[in-house]
Order: C-alpha cells, then structure tokens, then sequence
C-alpha cells in the first residue's frame, strides 16, 4: 500500500487493527512513533532511507511472504513531498505483490506548515478515500523499469488525490 506522507494521520486511523507492517525510523521519534501505531494495530520494521533501509525492507519481505501487508509513505520520511523514493516498487519486485496506491482527503483539515503539508482532519469533516490499479512490478525488472514504475506510482497517486478531492466537490 502507498500514499503520501502528508495524509499519514488519515490513513492511520482508517487502515487501523488490520495487521499493516509500516517502517518507522530507529531514531528517538521513531521509537515514540513505533509506540504509538502498534497500539492502532501495526507492525513495524525498523529502518529509514537515512539509515537501516535496506534491514527494514528486508523485514517487510519476510512479512510480506507470512501474509502480512505493508504500508508505505512514499515521500517519506523527509521528502521531497509528491515525490515517490524507490522502495515500494522494490518492495513489489522482490516480493511479486502488486503496489496499491491509495489517497485520503478531507474536505475540512487543517493543514501544517511541514515539508509534506500534513493534513488533519476537523471533527466532522468528511472524507473520501480513491484506491487505484495495483501497479505491478515483474521480479525481472531492470533498473530503467524499475524508474518508469516509479514513475507510474507518482503520476497514480496525483490522480487519485484529483480523485479524491473531486468525490468531496474541492476545486484546485
């Protein structure tokens, strides 16, 4: 599963006790971090594209082949925002599961000044959820295949927050 990393508190809440395996970093917030989502119901694998990346990806394949799903902030941990870093489409690679981006609005939030715009929603806002084509990532893929799907999840995402924004009547 993927979606940016600004709708994180959103996604968190809906996807809640559904057994998703996400990474959180191994630093002091990471741990705070690591606290808090177990007790909405998620695993974790530690690591960051800073620092134990490659272990906690690892992790993910393992929990991937017991069943387990995993879930991705794409842009995360620091961005750039809209920006997807590689490793769900490594992930769908090494593992042959299918990537399903996702994006969740509200038509009421308020919005931080964070590099990623974290949006959280106001008590009674409505929100709409757009779920797109699993991207499929062939265990065979070489490295210019892997930047096209790549790519492809960008470009998905951007549309499925049009998506989104439109089921709710925002206009850009």
């Amino acid at each position: 599963m993927a979606f940016w990393h600004g709708r994180i508190l959103p996604a968190t809440i809906y996807f809640r006790r559904r057994g998703i395996v996400v990474i959180t970093s191994e630093n002091f917030d990471g741990e705070w971090i690591a606290g808090i989502i177990q007790r909405f119901g998620y695993g974790t694998a530690r690591g960051s594209t800073s620092r134990g990346g490659r272990r906690a990806l690892l992790q993910l394949v393992r929990d991937m082949e017991a069943g387990r799903p995993a879930g991705f902030t794409v842009d995360g941990p620091r961005g750039p925002a809209r920006i997807a870093q590689p490793g769900a489409v490594w992930l769908a690679k090494a593992t042959g599961n299918p990537v399903l981006p996702f994006h969740l609005e509200a038509d009421r939030h308020w919005t931080l000044r964070s590099w990623d715009r974290t949006q959280i929603p106001k008590p009674y806002a409505t929100a709409a959820i757009a779920i797109g084509e699993p991207l499929t990532v062939a265990v065979d893929a070489d490295e210019e295949t892997m930047e096209r799907s790549r790519r492809q999840l960008e470009e998905r995402l951007g549309a499925l927050e049009a998506r989104a924004r439109a089921m709710l009547g925002i206009r850009d």
